[in-house]
């Protein structure tokens, strides 16, 4: 299993940030090339990861090496983007707010200033990269999607989970667990067992 960590936080604190998913996307298939000329990958991403790891996907199969599998967890399939007038960015007390609402177990680190001075700027690119991804109609996947979400999400409701199947030729599956849009905190178990079934399967 590997993880892709962006940069500008923890190991890659002092590298620029990206200009943008897209060119994130780009530099993290870069990184994949490799790999994906001589292994069945399957990609996971959470929120906006989930957008990162469609668009890395995307750039992969444009590469003649299309993922095993692509599984997206509480994000909007692209294709509804357009559609959704929400903006993420504001001061920084409206985007803490906003992290807050979505997971108050980070009270504690945002309440002390030096940590909050090391982790808002990378929540402010984050914000600022969801704003700025303008999504749309994305090319068919050769790759099987798998989605999943919490029934209590306030970001991604299952019927908008479900137009993910829009965008593969291979099929796809939804999977709700319990719990709001960090679902898989409280529900690790239950996604670790799904995604090992996804595994088993290819």
């Amino acid at each position: 299993m590997l993880a892709v960590r962006y940069p500008g936080r923890e190991e890659r604190l002092a590298e620029p940030f990206p200009t943008g998913l897209e060119a994130l996307a780009d530099d993290v298939a870069a990184a994949l090339a490799d790999l994906a000329r001589t292994n069945r990958l399957v990609l996971f991403g959470h929120s906006m990861g989930a957008s990162v790891a469609h668009e890395v996907a995307l750039r992969l199969q444009e590469q003649g090496n299309p993922p095993a599998a692509l599984c997206v967890s509480g994000r909007r399939p692209p294709q509804t983007l357009p559609m959704w007038g929400r903006k993420y960015s504001g001061t920084d007390e409206e985007v803490l707010a906003d992290v807050l609402r979505l997971d108050d177990s980070r009270a504690e680190i945002f309440a002390d200033p030096g940590m909050r001075e090391i982790v808002l700027p990378a929540i402010r690119e984050d914000y600022r990269m969801v704003d700025e991804y303008r999504g749309g109609p994305r090319p068919l996947l050769d790759a099987p999607v798998f989605g999943y979400t919490g029934d209590a999400d306030t970001e991604v409701t299952a019927e908008l989970m479900r137009e993910w199947a829009d965008l593969t030729r291979m099929g796809f599956r939804l999977r709700v667990l319990p719990g709001g849009h960090f679902y898989l905190r409280a529900e690790e178990d239950a996604l670790l067992a799904d995604l090992c079934d996804v595994l088993s399967g290819i």
